[in-house]
């Protein structure tokens, strides 16, 4: 009779990943993060660029009462607030324009936020229609698509 010992002669079966598959994973994880960064970082400037569009809702509404009701007579005296620029990514706010149409820049500040630069301006142009003012969006921001 045969007595062999079924260990010692017997292959174990190994168990675990192979080099192939651990590099395939990780190739896959590295598109996936190349795809995702830049997403990332697109979705937080812009999410960062609405303190900007914020900031220009109080100016726009002064505009839209000083239309509505003559006071002052030319809306470009408004006054802008200190309050307006409180959000740390906003630079200035101007009101300009004449009767026709006013417009409102709001300049953000460089450096604060990761994507935004001084150049992505907020522009609203308000053009005055029967005493209701039509607002349309452009600037730097509008290239950036950030607003």
């Amino acid at each position: 009779m045969n007595t062999t010992d079924n260990n010692t002669v017997a292959t174990k079966k190994q168990s675990g990943f192979t080099l192939i598959e651990l590099m395939i994973v990780v190739a896959i994880i590295g598109i996936l993060a190349m795809i995702a960064l830049p997403a990332y970082q697109t979705y937080t400037a812009k999410a960062g660029f609405s303190e900007v569009v914020s900031a220009a809702g109080p100016a726009k509404k002064a505009v839209e009462i000083c239309v509505q009701t003559g006071i002052p007579a030319d809306c470009t005296d408004i006054t802008v607030q200190a309050g307006w620029t409180n959000a740390e990514l906003v630079d200035t706010i101007a009101i300009t324009g004449d009767a026709a149409a006013y417009i409102i820049t709001v300049t953000p500040d460089a450096g604060v936020q990761s994507g935004v630069t001084a150049l992505e301006t907020y522009v609203l142009t308000g053009t005055v229609a029967n005493g209701a003012v039509n607002w349309a969006t452009t600037g730097g921001c509008t290239d950036a698509n950030l607003c």
